[in-house]
């Protein structure tokens, strides 16, 4: 009798779906099941890996945040809200399915806890937005203003005294907040903090970038709630003196008269900022050279500033205490030491004008002086955390500025890898000698270096288009000589002021800075030294934050999966090339680049402002040359006109330069012949270039574009603003009716 094979009761048919049984066609449920075995494998990935649930709170928060900025509308910040409340509900119901068969603890809190942080962090600066930005004016306008001064920056190096007021303009119906840029002799002694000041000013709107990926004046300027810039046009009257006891402002103003009588030329300019964060009179050249040479950010008072003076008090403050045995049997001098350097660090930002980065510095310094008093860790990522939450939580348009970016990134960036297995092995004690010892220590301090260079790297160049080769070994000689030289030595200068005996230390604070200078100019001036790249799009930038988180964030290999966005970032900018033509929010500027060495401009800029700008944009560096210059263009005192070829095609621009009527006929014919044709000022409907007609009436609606004629991509500012209250298009500008012509 022949026996028949059994059939395996689980082979699933053929068409069936994997975990189903023959026979059977797929139920819902069996789809929950699958969905359940991955909620399993996310839920053992987190189990097995520890971190810090702190520092991902900061990022989700920081993500709504970024997230309000980048997503164009009101419906649109509605929709990511909803979306993260469903989120929230999903996280609440993850494990409620009655399919699994083990606990979903740490993916339920992941889910809920991202969600209702990116939802507080979109509503926080939505609120904010909400709460303080201020519309600019209509249209540039010249007009009397007659208003309070609360603020008042003197800007020697460049010849100025900047007002922020709170005043009344001629024709507007209600006070409004403004800054203006005084001439220093226009100046008057009494317009100072308090002061009621009159004069006549020329007043714009609040800037928007120039070109895509441009610095936003406009969008700083509405959280701060300016509604206009402008310029004195003639000399400033004090109405009513400012009452009372000096501000803060004047501190800072005496202390820097003071450091700068003490010490002349650029030390004494850089001591002054350094001693009370006034900037005003660091020469250009200088600024340059300390920007390329990687060292800018030791003209700013910032996490370094503060904690080198926080932490010499508390040293000093522990010692001393501790050479009175009374003190040390009934206080605990860490906390009482700590307390002095808190009052330290207080009064010390208070002085140097309190802004924004200092704030952050001086939050993050004190949470540190907390850890130690408690005898906890002081450098840890959950102690970054709150720092971050609470700087958001004021400051929440900070998370899309550079400042905020660089200043986290570079903390995050020491810590982490500080933290690191390798670092940590690298410290280990060990029996050695002290010159051994010093060259290890000079080896990490080199590496620690160019850890930080590389996390800030990407953001330089998103921000700035720019970023320094040499920034690591330029810091390894100037932190320190900043921190354990100059800033000693300014200290000791103004405490031995107080005797008539402080001239020593000031010639040696001169020298040190000195030095620095040195450092920075010789840095600067080295082959190679500064890189320049296009624009970044928001994507490539998106992809290296990413993998800077995950690789900071994360413990164990499964850090290196931060290789691949990295690798995707890197290739991105390596490939990325300068767009052909930069035309300005106005028209007035136009720049062609990858044609000549040089960046070709349609005018020679007067002012730096536009040259740096169509420069940075195109990621080129040198000077910029006129189109009536270069011996492939033609030019007359009306049009440029050019040919460009790229991938075997010739595209004719057209590029106004003068304020003359033309005959409708003759640019009519001259558009005809031009693919491409940009103007300052509103052409008739019978201008029609084959592609594109960049005109006014056009660019004050896109604002300033970029155009690639290779792959036929163009990018206007209007793109990267949405409907945020800081961009408007410019209203048609209301012209009196022509009189009445009789024969």
């Amino acid at each position: 009798m022949a026996h028949e094979a059994p059939v395996a009761q689980d082979a699933p048919a053929s068409g069936s779906p994997p975990g189903v049984p023959a026979g059977r066609s797929a139920r819902p449920w069996d789809s929950l099941r699958r969905l359940a075995r991955v909620h399993c494998t996310i839920e053992q990935f987190l189990a097995n890996r520890p971190f810090e649930r702190g520092p991902w709170l900061a990022v989700a928060f920081g993500l709504g945040i970024a997230a309000w900025f980048v997503l164009p509308g009101p419906w649109q910040w509605a929709m990511f809200l909803a979306l993260c409340g469903a989120a929230a509900i999903a996280g609440v119901l993850v494990d409620q399915t009655g399919e699994l068969d083990r606990d979903l603890g740490h993916l339920r809190l992941a889910i809920l806890s991202t969600a209702l942080m990116a939802a507080a962090g979109c509503v926080t600066v939505w609120a904010k937005s909400s709460l303080v930005g201020v519309p600019g004016i209509a249209r540039p306008q010249v007009a009397w203003l007659e208003g309070r001064v609360i603020d008042r920056q003197d800007e020697a190096a460049d010849n100025r005294v900047r007002l922020v007021l709170v005043a009344r303009v001629e024709g507007a119906e209600a006070p409004m907040r403004l800054r203006v840029n005084v001439p220093l002799a226009d100046d008057a002694p009494g317009a100072v903090e308090g002061a009621v000041v009159r004069m006549r000013a020329r007043l714009m709107p609040p800037a928007p970038p120039m070109l895509p990926g441009g610095y936003d004046f406009a969008r700083a300027a509405w959280f701060q709630g300016l509604s206009a810039t402008g310029a004195a046009l003639g000399p400033v009257q004090v109405a009513t003196p400012a009452q009372g006891a000096g501000s803060l402002r004047a501190v800072q103003q005496a202390l820097a008269d003071h450091v700068r009588a003490r010490l002349s030329g650029s030390p004494g300019a850089i001591a002054a900022a350094l001693a009370s964060g006034d900037r005003g009179a660091i020469a250009q050249a200088d600024e340059d050279a300390m920007r390329d040479a990687g060292l800018t950010h030791l003209l700013s008072i910032s996490g370094l500033h503060v904690s080198a003076v926080i932490a010499a008090v508390y040293f000093i403050a522990l010692r001393l205490l501790g050479l009175f045995p009374w003190i040390v049997l009934r206080l605990r001098l860490p906390l009482v030491a700590a307390l002095a350097g808190a009052l330290a660090g207080v009064a010390y930002t208070l002085v140097t004008g309190a802004e924004v980065p200092t704030v952050r510095s001086v939050v993050g310094a004190l949470l540190v002086l907390t850890a130690l008093a408690l005898g906890r860790d002081p450098l840890s990522l959950r102690l970054l955390a709150v720092a971050a939450v609470f700087v958001m939580l004021l400051w929440p348009e900070a998370v899309v500025g550079p400042s905020f970016q660089m200043s986290f990134a570079s903390v995050i960036a020491i810590i982490a890898f500080h933290a690191s297995a390798p670092a940590q092995r690298w410290f280990a004690r060990r029996d050695e000698g002290w010159l051994a010892g010093a060259g290890r220590h000079l080896a990490m301090l080199l590496a620690t270096g160019v850890v930080i260079e590389l996390a800030l790297t990407p953001i330089a160049l998103f921000h700035f288009h720019r970023a320094g080769l040499y920034g690591a070994a330029a810091n390894v000689v100037a932190i320190p000589l900043t921190t354990f030289g100059t800033m000693p030595l300014i200290a000791l200068a103004l405490l031995l002021d107080g005797a008539g005996l402080g001239a020593p230390a000031w010639w040696l604070a001169g020298k040190s800075l000195d030095l620095l200078l040195a450092l920075a100019h010789f840095t600067a001036g080295l082959p190679g030294a500064v890189t320049m790249m296009p624009t970044m799009s928001f994507a490539v930038f998106g992809l290296f934050l990413g993998g800077l988180l995950w690789l900071a964030l994360w413990s164990g290999r499964v850090r290196l999966w931060a290789l691949a966005p990295f690798a995707l970032a890197t290739l991105a900018t390596l490939l990325a090339r300068a767009p052909d033509v930069l035309i300005s929010g106005d028209g007035h500027h136009v720049g062609i680049a990858n044609e000549a060495p040089n960046l070709l401009m349609l005018r020679d800029a007067k002012a730096d402002f536009a040259r740096d700008n169509l420069l940075e944009s195109a990621g080129m560096r040198g000077e910029a040359v006129t189109l009536e210059s270069w011996p492939g263009a033609r030019c007359n005192r009306d049009f440029c006109s050019l040919m460009l070829t790229r991938n075997g095609r010739a595209f004719v621009l057209l590029m106004a330069r003068g304020k003359d009527r033309i005959d409708t006929l003759e640019l009519a014919a001259a558009c005809e012949r031009a693919d491409i044709v940009v103007a300052d000022r509103r052409l008739p409907m019978a201008c029609r270039p084959r592609l594109l007609k960049a005109d006014r009436a056009l660019l004050d609606r896109t604002g300033g574009m970029t155009l690639d004629l290779t792959t036929g991509k163009i990018r206007t500012v209007a793109e990267t603003q949405g409907n945020h209250g800081w961009f408007r298009i410019p209203e048609r500008p209301v012209y009196p009716p022509r009189p009445a012509v009789t024969p």
